[in-house]
């Protein structure tokens, strides 16, 4: 069973985190959680998800959204958002992590939009696009790469031209978004070991509750649970380039390794474990399953992977393949 927040799953939680070496520029996540929340946290690319059972809550910045079946959610780059399920049942659901690449891309192809394409809308009805979400994961775990790229850029485009828009332009920058910036920029420098926040105030000449505030209206949460984010994302790009867990947790700063597993399952929705494997053997066809799930064609993996010294990548976006 996949685990959550430390501690076994509830009866019936499953998932799979996992990339397709044929898609690149895209994660997929399909999943059901009874018990299991995702905390605040953000992403470096989009979210694109297809609740295909029960209910997820989405509590974002403006309110809480509840998507069903037949919904798409949609969710911009950096928005701070939390999830759990919406009734006692849980709810399952087939996610799509494109990058802004991907994005960018397909909505300069397709002539929906200029400059930075976005999406405007962060719910939707549409249980055609929702369908099509849940075959673009069953081609790519069927190893049909032709028909997982083309329902994957017929979907996104689809959803670009209902509901994308270009990004506005930023508004002038007051003191304390300025603050924000520079606190940010300090910690992802000091990841492994931050400074409190009254010293991250005092070196930036402002006051702790003053740049409390501002961090929080810049990046959706405090410093404290934007640090945790950020360095779950670098532990991704650790794991990816296999550094084991262990190690990335030391590289990091997390106390140790249940310390970093606890807080990576909270966020991402499968252990580093789990998550490592998947992606250092996604072409492998005859070994142990990773995380189980009898709902719909998985492949099997070898839960053998090599290690390598860490070295800290910057947590901001990058080009690789989500």
């Amino acid at each position: 069973m996949a685990r959550t927040a430390g501690k076994p799953a509830g009866k019936g939680e499953w998932a799979r985190h996992w990339r397709y070496e044929r898609l690149p520029g895209l994660d997929l996540l399909r999943a059901r959680y009874v018990r299991h929340t995702f905390p605040r946290h953000s992403h470096d690319g989009f979210v694109i998800g297809a609740v295909t059972r029960g209910i997820e809550a989405i509590g974002l910045p403006d309110g809480t959204l509840h998507a069903g079946p037949g919904s798409v959610v949609m969710l911009n780059p950096e928005v701070a958002h939390t999830a759990r399920a919406g009734g006692p049942d849980g709810w399952a659901y087939a996610t799509l992590y494109p990058s802004a690449e991907v994005i960018t891309e397909i909505a300069a192809e397709t002539g929906t939009g200029r400059g930075t394409a976005v999406f405007g809308e962060q719910i939707v009805t549409d249980p055609q696009a929702s369908q099509m979400i849940n075959e673009v994961h069953r081609a790519a775990e069927q190893g049909n790469a032709l028909a997982a790229d083309s329902l994957l850029r017929v979907v996104l485009a689809r959803l670009l031209r209902a509901h994308g828009t270009s990004h506005a332009a930023r508004p002038r920058r007051s003191a304390g978004a300025t603050a924000a910036d520079r606190a940010r920029a300090i910690l992802e420098e000091r990841l492994a070991d931050p400074p409190s926040l009254e010293a991250l105030a005092d070196e930036l000449g402002t006051s702790p509750f003053a740049l409390l505030r501002a961090f929080r209206d810049a990046y959706g949460m405090p410093p404290h649970t934007w640090l945790t984010n950020a360095r779950v994302r670098v532990a991704r790009r650790l794991l990816e380039a296999g550094t084991a867990p262990a190690d990335t947790a030391v590289a990091l700063g997390f106390t140790d390794q249940p310390h970093l597993n606890r807080h990576f399952t909270r966020i991402v929705g499968v252990p580093p474990g789990a998550y490592q494997r998947e992606r250092k053997n996604v072409q492998e066809q005859d070994a142990a399953l990773l995380v189980p799930c009898g709902a719909w064609q998985t492949r099997r993996h070898p839960q053998t992977y090599a290690e390598q010294k860490p070295i800290l990548p910057s947590p901001g976006p990058s080009r690789r393949a989500r």
